[in-house]
Parts: C-alpha cells; structure tokens; sequence
C-alpha cells in the first residue's frame, strides 16, 4: 500500500522534484479564494474542477507539475492530465512541499 501511495505522490519518472520544478509550469489546483491566501511563487492557478476545460494551457509544456492543500486534488488534476494525452505530469502533493522544494 505505501509503495502504491509512493508512485501516485512521487512519480517523477526517475527525475527528483527539484530538478524537475527547475523547468515546470506550476499549477495551483486549489480553488481561487485559496490561492489567493498564498501560493508557490510563479504557479498559476487552475481549480481542478476547471483543468479539462482548460487543457490548451498545458500544451507544449516540458514539464507541468500539479499541486494542491493535501496531494489529493493534485493526484486528481494529474490523472485527468494524464488521460487527456500528457504524459509529462507531475503530482507535487501539497504547496508548501513545492515550495520547500524550490527554496533548497
């Protein structure tokens, strides 16, 4: 179970999140009114409920790492993401480990 866990918060592929977040397109999935409260510097906001309909700005991404509050959201938006065609989509769990991530 915690291996299953392991690849659906951390599958970077064999890449480490830092050195993936070096070149990525951050998406902030939580709602607006969250996002506003505080956010990782640079991301972008897409509510999960909107990633569908907003495909067209992922496109042509190297990479495209996917956050939220929990990790839960964020699993969701990679999985949409990802049967949309997108193969390069990473699920950072929460903001705050994104951010930690990009200050070390």
């Amino acid at each position: 179970m915690f291996n299953l866990l392991k690849q659906l918060f951390s599958s970077t592929g064999g890449n480490s999140l830092k050195d993936i977040l070096a070149d990525a397109y951050l998406v902030d999935v939580r709602t607006r009114e969250e996002f506003k409260e505080g956010s990782v510097k640079g991301a972008v906001n897409i509510p999960l409920d909107q990633i569908q309909q907003q495909a067209a700005k992922f496109k042509d991404k190297k990479n495209i790492v996917v956050f939220c509050r929990s990790g839960m959201r964020s699993s969701q938006a990679k999985s949409i993401l990802t049967r949309l065609g997108f193969a390069n989509v990473t699920n950072g769990g929460t903001w705050y480990n994104v951010q930690k991530q990009l200050s070390n």
